[in-house]
């Protein structure tokens, strides 16, 4: 029966495509690092400064949460495949 994919399914693809998204945003500026003096030429405020927040804990760097987001993305994508190859 090729029907429309379960609410199930939908729910998961979204989820796994933020969670993919912000991981390979996390791993991009855990490889990066600070890249304050790139942008001075071009703004305003000659002061400007990148952030120094932290998005996890000190122990795990942020390229490894990254690439632990991108993990559970293919993992969420994967169970989303099996909900829709379970309805067909």
């Amino acid at each position: 029966m090729n029907g429309p994919a379960p609410h199930r399914a939908t729910i998961l693809y979204a989820v796994s495509a933020t969670c993919g998204a912000i991981g390979a945003l996390l791993w991009v500026r855990g490889q990066t690092g600070p890249t304050a003096g790139i942008y001075g030429g071009y703004l305003a405020a000659d002061s400007y400064s990148s952030s120094v927040w932290r998005v996890w804990s000190p122990v795990v760097p942020e390229a490894r949460l990254g690439l632990y987001l991108v993990g559970a993305a293919l993992v969420l994508a994967l169970v989303a495949a099996l909900f829709t190859a379970r309805r067909d």
